[in-house]
């Protein structure tokens, strides 16, 4: 004869759990990332611009497609129900006019097609968002760490052809080093994020052994690229992760870490680091930020031209070609006025700002800290690299496709902060954080 278990404690109530959204949410952002910047061919700039397409640009051109298609069979894609938030919106509206500015580019193929890869990377963003959980990002986001280190083996293992400007910078396949760099940064942020998270631990899902190994082989392969902006960007990213992730004791940390660092970068390397800023350039070379400011008078000249809407989508491919040789405004906020206009340039800046006021709110909340920080230290990394390159601005890179998912990874951390805004039911157990396979889903209310 069985007994009945008696407890004098209350019952704690189970917490339902929210599955994850599914392979998709890894697959389909990382896809369309890669399509666009892995290449397995070169070629110069005039023949992108001229609207050319070989097989490498068809199989991009499929991909997206695919991903598109994936989306509609399997959610049956219709109006949201519900409005969205600001920062969706801010995303929605810079991703619909510079497609929009597609219609009047002088290079109407290229123009048409990169607006509509932007639209289907919204719109897989959009799902993300909306159906995603944090932990799913996470996954997303160890993935394109193991992506960014396959790809430092490859370079080391079978070095692609260089061409004369980065003949003694690392890359790997035909990805340009600026590229290459940008992938470097964006791991280096994350496995960092991951290492000094004492928050939420849970979220490793390697052990610290790993991350620091991997830390190792990324930040040497960041230096080996010669990508100053990228470099400099995962620096000033670094100090913002720090000093948010981990709230007032990270701030201290920066301020003590940082000035020791300093000190001992400066006594012990000086010379290493002068040569990685010089990079055997001229003064000359060096004080036009190797032509981009010559460059630069001339994208404002053209942006003089169209000031309002803009030259359109991919205007800046091309338009300095023939006096510099330089395609893009190696700069997003330049190429965003020269591309689209004042109008274009202002949603741009107004999805940044609107980003970073998202997160700074949320980093009110002790569980969502680290992923706050995290994506604060990134959207640092990209403003900063932004200064000398242009594909925070533009569609199908790294740079432009990351800024999304960093919309979408903060719409998961809005719906975990309305949980623990949401006052916990008269029968609860005493508070505490929300665990994490616990959100709120997108068409349900949880309560804690």
């Amino acid at each position: 004869m069985k007994l009945a278990k008696v407890s004098l404690l209350p019952r704690r109530r189970q917490r339902a759990v929210v599955p994850s959204a599914g392979w998709w949410v890894v697959v389909l952002p990382l896809a369309l990332m890669l399509s666009s910047d892995y290449k397995l061919r070169s070629r110069d700039v005039d023949q992108a611009v001229s609207g050319s397409a070989d097989l490498t640009v068809l199989v991009e051109i499929a991909i997206y497609g695919g991903a598109a298609l994936y989306l509609h069979y399997r959610f049956r894609l219709r109006p949201p129900a519900r409005r969205p938030t600001g920062l969706l919106l801010a995303a929605w509206a810079f991703a619909g006019y510079v497609a929009l500015t597609a219609l009047w580019s002088p290079y109407p193929a290229l123009g048409v097609v990169r607006g509509v890869q932007l639209l289907i990377t919204m719109t897989v963003i959009y799902t993300v968002a909306t159906r995603a959980q944090p932990r799913d990002l996470h996954r997303l986001a160890h993935t394109f760490i193991v992506i960014v280190l396959l790809s430092v083996v490859i370079g080391v293992v079978h070095p692609f052809p260089r061409t004369a400007h980065t003949q003694d910078r690392f890359n790997w396949l035909y990805v340009h080093p600026v590229i290459a760099g940008v992938y470097l940064a964006v791991a280096v942020l994350l496995v960092i994020s991951y290492l000094v998270r004492r928050e939420r631990p849970e979220h490793r899902l390697w052990p610290p052994v790993v991350y620091l190994g991997a830390l190792a082989v990324l930040s040497g392969a960041l230096v080996a690229t010669g990508t100053r902006g990228a470099a400099l960007g995962c620096a000033a990213g670094l100090i913002v992760l720090l000093a948010t992730a981990r709230g007032p004791h990270g701030r201290a940390d920066v301020i003590v870490l940082g000035a020791a660092v300093a000190v001992l970068a400066v006594l012990a390397f000086s010379d290493a680091i002068m040569a990685f800023v010089a990079r055997g350039e001229t003064t000359d070379k060096l004080l036009s930020l190797n032509s981009r400011t010559d460059l630069w008078e001339l994208a404002m000249s053209a942006y003089a031209e169209e000031p309002v809407f803009g030259r359109g989508l991919g205007a800046s491919r091309g338009l300095f070609l023939d006096d510099i040789g330089l395609g893009g405004g190696h700069n997003a906020f330049i190429n965003a006025l020269v591309d689209n206009g004042a109008v274009g340039a202002a949603i741009f800046a107004v999805l940044l700002v609107v980003l970073g006021f998202v997160l700074l709110l949320l980093c009110r909340y002790r569980p969502l800290r680290p992923d706050a920080g995290l994506l604060l230290g990134l959207l640092g990394c990209f403003l900063v690299d932004s200064m000398t390159t242009e594909g925070l601005a533009t569609p199908a890179n790294v740079s432009g496709i990351w800024l999304l998912i960093m919309v979408a990874w903060t719409e998961t951390l809005r719906r975990q902060a309305r949980v623990l805004d949401a006052p916990p039911p008269a029968d609860a157990a005493p508070a505490d954080a929300v665990p994490p396979t616990v959100a709120e889903p997108e068409h349900a209310t949880a309560a804690r």
